[in-house]
């Protein structure tokens, strides 16, 4: 485990928090080097409150209209409040501005189920059956003003099966998920991920392309 203090960790939901729960069980076990001080939301009704909440994790939301000027006014005050050393975007919906992530630029990481910089946005999974792709996959990256274009730390990758379904395979995407986020979490808690000059560095070197890791393999 890294010498150094934990990071404080707060995280943007929008709804049940899937990843939200990998990165708060990997953490509250001591398997990277973060305390979770806050879970946000968009949303007031987020499954992900309420799992954070049974995790012992403060919660904060916003419960008026979905305007952003507001949404981003509480955003930031709670920020302000909690002070956290990196902000985990998962499974947030909203566009943040590029006020919000420049004040952040560098501490502010996103999981995108895609192999970016293919097929930003949504409906990801449909979008590579449709386009009769053989891999896909998840990226985690820096947030950056434009959306989904931030520098990507690491990928997974998974293969697009024979008679694949969009709910197959999200769900084999996800699986992959709450494994390639915690580990970038953990990198950059032991101080071996930065953010230098707009592009991630690991171990001392600039990471010019993304890290990947392959799980189009078979499990046996």
């Amino acid at each position: 485990m890294s010498a150094h203090a934990p990071l404080k960790l707060a995280l943007l939901i929008s709804g049940r928090g899937s990843n939200m729960s990998a990165l708060l069980h990997a953490a509250l076990a001591g398997k990277i080097a973060a305390r979770p001080s806050m879970v946000i939301s968009d949303r007031a009704d987020a499954a992900g409150l309420s799992s954070a909440r049974e995790l012992g994790v403060a919660t904060a939301t916003w419960k008026g209209e979905q305007q952003e000027g507001p949404f981003e006014r509480m955003l930031l005050a709670t920020l302000e409040t909690v002070q956290p050393d990196v902000i985990a975007l998962a499974g947030f919906m909203r566009i943040l501005s590029p006020a919000v992530v420049e004040r952040y630029l560098g501490r502010m990481l996103n999981i995108h189920p895609s192999l970016l910089p293919a097929y930003r946005g949504l409906h990801t999974h449909r979008r590579v059956l449709a386009a009769g792709d053989t891999e896909h996959g998840a990226s985690v990256h820096f947030v950056t003003p434009e959306l989904d274009a931030g520098p990507v730390v690491l990928q997974s990758k998974v293969a697009v099966l024979p008679g694949d379904t969009e709910d197959a395979l999200a769900a084999r995407v996800l699986a992959t998920e709450h494994i390639i986020y915690p580990r970038v979490l953990g990198w950059l808690a032991e101080g071996r991920l930065s953010f230098r000059s707009g592009a991630p560095w690991l171990d001392a070197r600039r990471l010019d392309e993304p890290v990947v890791e392959d799980f189009r393999a078979p499990v046996v």
